[in-house]
């Protein structure tokens, strides 16, 4: 198939969008039953149109890369809608690992006998059809096609104007792949359009669509919580905490402190707030000051960090509530446990937190008491990642307790129904 650049262009949004769901519903009951070598094939299928493309794809991500320089995006917005041959790879081979995953969909648990003969179970099945609004990274176009089409779900993508292009590219890449595999076109659909009002049309389409998933900034997730009237698998923000117990492990407590912060900087499980119990401070504060400064590390202290590290910065009350997603670090210095966790309570956004302590108690009570989608004893808040807790790729890290919590990957791009098996049984 020949690959053509398109241009965009600015139908009536209302029934460009109202189309664009009829068709995503049709073709979700046709993904609902597809096997899982039929999806399979469509992500190999997928990956391969990638792969072939990638001159095209660099091409008009070039394009992309342009308008956003003569639209002044500063050098960190270009580097993620940024697309290098690695980069397409990267995209081929995590369609490629999806195909090595378990597939859930029909998956049947806690099938038990009744008194009365039947049989009651549960039975996984797709969620039917996902809109997903996200910026920057034509990346993620991919990822969210491949996780949507082997869970079994039709979806409608909505990338940002600034990558329209290097999208439409993608786009047609997923087109070929499911032509190719024999499944429905409309399974997967780009949103095509840049007008600003497609994202309100698409989070108040409750009649075609059954969840939305929103990745990127604050500003944009929380507009669709307030709009959406379709329900919404979000978080706001990643503030994420280490707590260094004062019955730690003082070097473990500088490995995990300094690889939570410094790791990589932008992304939500990154630890924007470090609490020190005072009993370590003389033994841990010094230290991770000296290596944070030599990385440019900028800190922020209270007055007991202070004390010890006069050099630093003043942490106002904002601070404590702060994704910076930058090399800059607030310190507390705590004084019990449940000191910590309150703080974690009043500051924290849900997202990841961890202690590292070497008493089992305090461990199982911050595991308990800590009501955060990932909870971690001894280890760095950068694990927090669908690759890292096998789940393959994610569709993002949810910090709501409906539906999904954590990182959302196939499972949690599924829902399950009850299912009764009996044999000609009536209720007497």
């Amino acid at each position: 198939m020949e690959m053509v650049s398109r241009q965009p262009h600015q139908p009536d949004v209302g029934a460009y969008m109202s189309e664009l769901g009829r068709r995503a519903r049709i073709a979700s009951r046709v993904m609902a039953r597809m096997d899982t070598a039929a999806k399979d094939a469509a992500l190999a299928a997928i990956a391969n149109a990638l792969e072939n493309a990638s001159q095209h794809l660099l091409a008009e991500n070039r394009r992309d890369l342009d308008a956003g320089e003569r639209n002044g995006l500063d050098a960190a917005l270009l580097d993620r809608l940024a697309l290098t041959d690695q980069r397409v790879r990267t995209m081929a081979e995590g369609l490629r690992q999806l195909m090595a995953h378990a597939d859930p969909v029909g998956e049947i648990t806690e099938l038990k006998e009744r008194p009365s003969g039947i049989q009651v179970g549960k039975m996984r099945v797709p969620l039917g059809v996902i809109g997903i609004i996200y910026e920057s990274r034509p990346n993620v176009t991919a990822d969210a096609a491949g996780l949507c089409l082997k869970s079994g779900n039709a979806a409608i993508l909505r990338g940002g104007s600034e990558a329209i292009c290097s999208n439409g590219a993608i786009a047609t890449c997923i087109r070929m792949g499911l032509s190719a595999a024999g499944l429905p076109a409309d399974a997967i659909q780009v949103v095509e359009i840049t007008d600003r009002a497609v994202v309100g049309e698409l989070v108040r389409m409750k009649e075609h669509i059954d969840v939305i998933v929103p990745r990127g900034g604050k500003g944009l997730i929380g507009r669709i919580s307030q709009e959406a009237l379709v329900p919404v698998i979000k978080h706001l923000d990643g503030v994420c905490h280490v707590y260094i117990d004062d019955r730690a492990n003082v070097e473990k407590a500088m490995k995990i402190a300094f690889n939570a912060k410094t790791q990589r900087y932008g992304t939500c499980n990154t630890m924007e707030t470090l609490l020190v119990a005072r009993g370590m401070t003389e033994q841990v504060l010094p230290r991770l000051a000296n290596m944070y400064r030599e990385v440019g590390v900028e800190l922020r202290g209270c007055p007991n960090t202070r004390a010890l590290i006069p050099e630093i910065a003043v942490a106002s009350d904002e601070d404590w509530s702060t994704e910076y997603l930058a090399p800059i670090l607030a310190i507390r210095v705590i004084d019990t446990l449940d000191q910590a966790i309150e703080h974690i309570h009043a500051y924290g956004s849900g997202h990841t937190d961890a202690i590292v302590t070497e008493d089992l108690t305090r461990a199982r009570r911050f595991l308990r008491e800590v009501d955060s989608s990932s909870v971690m004893v001894n280890a760095s808040t950068r694990f927090a990642d669908g690759y890292e807790y096998g789940l393959g790729a994610e569709i993002g890290i949810s910090t709501d307790k409906l539906h999904a919590r954590g990182p959302v990957g196939l499972e949690g791009l599924t829902s399950q129904k009850f299912i009764v098996l009996g044999d000609g049984h009536i209720r007497e």
